[in-house]
């Protein structure tokens, strides 16, 4: 009897191996890296979300339709999308396009655009499985951090009861105590989030005040020297200019380092290059299989495998309460049989 594709996709999965170097890290050891390909998993009905190119089409889009673009300017970032290799430099061109021009970001179109192709993301939300793993792994300490203007991780975990929260770099005490740790449900949107015009910036030199903090620059490169990174959904971050600025242009020894990235196989010589090439960068490349389809089942089996792991604290909790009911309530117990009561001694 043939079985539904579903099927067959999911009993391939069940049987793959994972790599025993990340699925005994505890959750608290990392930090996961959300690219458009985890958006595009969650809300595969919303064009947008699927790709960079697939985002600046959409806004090219809305921009026609809200007459916010001359249609000339339109037409030319048509054939920069088609032509560009790298597409966050045309996104950067766009945004300058469509901002004052004295070259601040605020008030800009862009966002009013990002806006329209956004509208009523809780209502797109197809297969949340992915989304339900990350904040399995949030609940045990994973932090997050995201190349996505979406905030869809953070529409299903209040959904779920969480109280999450939206970062962005502007907010320097908010970032530090999200690098501290201290913010369990918190989300950095290192490209900002499109609900906040203040917040959209894709050239470093817009998040300057960051870069130039020798105290915000030491503690976010301090999580990429001791911090695991989990790479999902991720295809140009490595190239991203905001990324690179904030974690790989200073942190050095970098082939020390042990981080990893989930990436589709489509093609096995390319594949193999890109773990050669990212070894250099200390981030071990796996395939999470040979479709798409495969992707949010593999992130489901990858986060069982790490929650399955014992945490080192819950030990010493055992080990401590043990002692504590030995030292305590048992020997109270006992003792309370052989003292004497004042009715039994009474003449």
């Amino acid at each position: 009897m043939d079985l539904p594709e579903g099927a067959t996709i999911r009993s391939e999965q069940k049987f793959r191996k994972f790599l025993k170097s990340l699925v005994r890290k505890q959750p608290r050891d990392l930090l996961l890296v959300i690219g458009t390909g985890v958006s595009a998993a969650v809300a595969p009905g919303i064009p947008a979300l699927c790709s960079w190119r697939s985002c600046i089409e959409a806004v090219l889009g809305a921009a026609e339709q809200l007459e916010v673009l001359h249609p000339g300017d339109v037409a030319e970032f048509r054939k920069k999308v088609s032509k560009e290799r790298d597409l966050l430099v045309v996104a950067h061109d766009l945004i300058r396009k469509m901002s004052p021009r004295t070259g601040d970001t605020k008030p800009n179109f862009f966002q009013d655009c990002l806006m329209e192709v956004f509208d009523n993301l809780e209502q797109h939300i197809q297969n949340p499985v992915v989304l339900q793993s990350i904040l399995r792994l949030m609940e045990r300490g994973t932090m997050v951090l995201t190349t996505n203007y979406d905030n869809l991780l953070e529409i299903f975990g209040q959904q779920q009861g969480k109280p999450m929260e939206s970062l962005d770099l502007k907010d320097k005490d908010k970032v530090l105590q999200w690098a501290r740790g201290h913010v369990k449900y918190g989300v950095l949107h290192i490209h900002g989030l499109y609900t906040d015009p203040c917040g959209m910036v894709l050239d470093p030199s817009g998040y300057k005040d960051v870069t130039q903090d020798p105290e915000v620059m030491e503690v976010l490169q301090n999580l990429y020297r001791t911090k695991s990174f989990l790479f999902l959904g991720c295809g140009e971050t490595l190239r991203d200019q905001i990324f690179q600025a904030l974690f790989l242009y200073t942190v050095k020894n970098k082939v020390d380092l042990e981080h990893y990235m989930l990436v589709l196989k489509e093609n096995e010589d390319h594949f193999f290059k890109l773990q050669a090439d990212m070894l250099l960068h200390g981030i071990k490349v796996v395939s999470y299989g040979d479709c798409f389809q495969q992707f949010p089942e593999y992130v489901q089996d990858l986060t069982a495998q790490i929650c399955k792991q014992r945490s080192p604290d819950a030990d010493r909790v055992d080990s401590t309460t043990l002692l504590d009911f030995w030292n305590g309530s048992v020997w109270d117990h006992w003792s309370n049989l052989f003292q004497p009561s004042s009715s039994s001694w009474a003449v």
